[in-house]
């Protein structure tokens, strides 16, 4: 049931009856946990095992004993019990309970409508009738079908799908040279993980290289465990794994990318380092063989100089986790031709990844608002703002993590890296800060550690590394002005043509940050709370668009 992933609950009695047919906690479990879960789609054996459905048949003889199932039904000959959940009183709370629980985790602790009005629909259907049921949630409905969070859910959606289909500015597909062999430079995490993701999608050769065998062998061994994790958990055939493992192979040799037609580098962040491998490989692969950097904030255009054919590098920006994270900006340089960027589109969408093609600009389009984002929240505690109050400025806007927690999953090193290049790049609004500067000389890498009961607590040794300022901020100015510079920057990327249009920034943080989809983009919201106009003097999108005329 996807309707509270989309802003409604479910209506024509769908809250009232499934209570009362399946359960209290089964119901909560189809209509909150599995919309809230990316609106997953439950497979047949579980509509069965939950009572969703009654039977289940293949597909060869699905019409025949259909009927028949039917038949026996009206002739008495087969009887569906069903057990009477009203007076279980004590499975309504705990189910009522267990909703209210995902929901919290699922929006970090921000109330959302529509997933809270399913849940007292579901606990009303314990004693009322039929009819009041479906009253309530026809006036439920009425009110959630009038509201932004509904249209803005459904711009997300719509967004999503399309830009899933279509990648804007893409070359004709006919330029796309055929892959029929990928080489990945690396074998540390980020880079293994690019190669089973090819390895698995592109269904041929992939070979990984590093400095030494070690690493190689690091790499081979993490990709195997992979594959044999997907086995165990019957995602794939032994047969189909074998073919896979067939096709992974490692050396320290670079020459083996001699006959590659794709390679793909996801090495230390270091132009120097990138340069020369560059131009290392240009001596080994083909002229027509794509040379691609997976560079989160360095100029690719910078990695291509002084190559013979600079043509044929492109920017291929990966989010982590690779195989989970949906976006893929392919970043274009004054000089990547047409035929590069087809190839590339291509290889993306055989990966199954929402594309956008950005400038080559610095950390291109998610990186560089998730900086300048970030940057406001570090930029406060650094002020004196403490760091609770900071961290809870984002949480009435529904984020799946905080701003502190986030920073953990980056790794405070990558943060520091990026607003670094940045600063060099794009000015001192992005500005350098000396707690992040202490987290990475001391080594700490997260302001939250899990504690025994798997709850975060504050790591202690983070703590003792913050800046002492004297300036303090509530939370609702740390919000404001953290929205405000995020206008900002989106208002100068569209002037300076990072991104074509302000639909596909929607998508990129959409899909690249986890912005939540019932904000329907970033833009239309910052239109709607009056942030664009204030700051850029005029909205991103027409009225109307994720939100009411």
């Amino acid at each position: 049931m996807p309707e509270c992933f989309l802003g409604l609950v479910p209506g024509w009695g769908g809250a009232t009856l499934l209570p009362k047919i399946i359960g209290p906690e089964n119901a909560v479990q189809v209509i909150i946990s599995n919309a809230l879960n990316n609106n997953t789609m439950m497979k047949s054996k579980d509509a069965l095992s939950l009572g969703v459905v009654d039977a289940v048949y293949e597909p060869a003889d699905f019409l025949e004993k259909s009927v028949k199932f039917a038949a026996d039904i009206l002739s008495g000959k087969k009887k569906i019990e069903r057990k009477d959940f009203s007076n279980d009183s004590g499975a309504y709370e705990k189910a009522i309970a267990t909703g209210k629980a995902a929901v919290a985790k699922k929006y970090n602790g921000a109330e959302i409508a529509s997933p809270l009005a399913a849940l007292e629909l579901i606990k009303a259907s314990q004693k009322n009738t039929v009819r009041d049921g479906f009253a309530a949630e026809t006036k439920v409905l009425a009110d959630l079908v009038m509201s932004d969070p509904l249209r803005a859910s459904l711009y997300s959606f719509n967004l999503i799908q399309k830009k899933r289909k279509k990648v804007e500015g893409a070359p004709k597909p006919a330029l796309a040279r055929k892959i029929t062999k990928v080489g990945v430079v690396g074998a540390g995490l980020m880079a293994s993980q690019l190669a089973l993701l090819m390895l698995r999608n592109l269904k041929v050769p992939v070979v990984i290289t590093d400095l030494d065998q070690e690493r190689v062998d690091k790499g081979i061994a993490w990709i195997k465990n992979e594959i044999q994790k997907l086995v165990d958990k019957k995602r794939l055939s032994p047969e189909a794994a074998t073919r896979l493992l067939g096709n992974i192979s490692g050396s320290t040799n670079q020459a083996v990318f001699a006959n590659a037609d794709f390679v793909i580098e996801a090495i230390f962040e270091e132009l120097s380092l990138k340069q020369k491998l560059f131009k290392d490989l240009e001596a080994i692969v083909t002229p027509e063989c794509i040379l691609a950097t997976n560079t989160s904030s360095l100029s690719v255009e910078a990695m291509s100089e002084g190559l013979k054919n600079p043509e044929r590098v492109v920017g291929f920006h990966f989010f982590n986790p690779v195989a989970i994270m949906p976006l893929l900006e392919v970043a274009r340089t004054t000089k990547t031709d047409d035929a590069t960027v087809a190839t590339a589109i291509n290889v993306g969408k055989e990966l199954k990844k929402t594309m956008v093609i950005v400038k080559d600009a610095p950390a291109f389009v998610v990186n560089r608002l998730l900086t300048r984002f970030m940057g406001e929240v570090t930029d406060a505690i650094d002020e004196g703002t403490p760091y609770e109050v900071a961290d809870a400025a984002m949480t009435p806007l529904g984020f799946p993590m905080s701003s502190l927690e986030l920073l953990g999953l980056v790794g405070p090193g990558v943060a520091l890296h990026v607003a670094e290049t940045l600063n060099k790049n794009l000015g001192p609004r992005y500005k350098i800060s000396p707690t992040m500067q202490r987290f990475v000389k001391e080594g700490v890498k997260t302001f939250y550690v899990k504690g025994a009961d798997g709850l975060n607590t504050v790591n202690p040794a983070a703590v003792s590394l913050l800046e002492k300022g004297s300036k303090a901020s509530t939370s609702e100015q740390v919000r404001r002005r953290a929205l405000e510079a995020i206008a900002t920057e989106a208002k100068m990327m569209l002037d300076e043509g990072v991104i074509a249009t302000p639909q596909e920034i929607d998508i990129c943080m959409l899909l690249g940050s986890g912005w939540p989809m019932h904000l329907g983009g970033i833009l239309p919201y910052l239109d709607r709370e009056g942030i664009s106009e204030a700051v850029c003097g005029a909205r991103f999108h027409p009225k109307g668009v994720a939100s009411l005329p």
